[in-house]
């Protein structure tokens, strides 16, 4: 017999995950999306800026990643300007900034993972 006493669903936005932790991972998940908040814990950047700190992404998928995280409201797109050349910046928003103490835990879990130098 299944025991769904600990069943934990959800719906947000339409999308239905089998528990919180889920429903976090899809946002923040996948190889680059947690890479370019940890770049932008600690202020505005550039496009160019964020590529040239992760110089293995491509700047097709490095755009896409940026649209997700806009989409999934942690993270704001400001254009400065309307004729070339124009600015773009990219920074966390208020519900990105609450994820900064996860990035700062996964970044002490991860040096604990590599062990001494």
């Amino acid at each position: 017999m299944a025991n769904t006493e600990n069943k934990c669903e959800i719906t947000m936005n339409g999308k239905t995950y089998p528990c919180h932790i889920s429903m976090a991972m899809d946002l923040v998940g996948g190889k680059w999306k947690g890479v370019i908040l940890y770049y932008l814990k600690d202020g505005p950047k550039r496009f160019n800026e964020i590529n040239q700190l992760m110089p293995t992404i491509t700047e097709m998928t490095l755009s896409l990643q940026l649209k997700q995280l806009e989409q999934s409201g942690l993270i704001s797109r400001t254009v400065y300007g309307e004729k070339a050349p124009i600015k773009v910046v990219y920074e966390m928003t208020e519900l990105g900034q609450s994820f900064k103490p996860v990035l700062d835990s996964l970044s002490v879990w991860a040096h604990t993972m590599i062990g001494p130098n």
